[in-house]
């Protein structure tokens, strides 16, 4: 097991944070899935 870090505790338990890396990943997901399928919308 991976000892957690208070660092890496602090980063899970800020919401903030949180809500950056899933809206960061969002985008990415999007960029990904438009460049995969010619940049069309369903």
């Amino acid at each position: 097991m991976r000892k957690i870090t208070p660092k890496m505790h602090a980063w899970m338990m800020n919401p903030f944070l949180q809500f950056f890396i899933l809206i960061g990943l969002s985008i990415k997901i999007m960029i990904v899935v438009a460049g995969g399928h010619g940049g069309t919308r369903e």
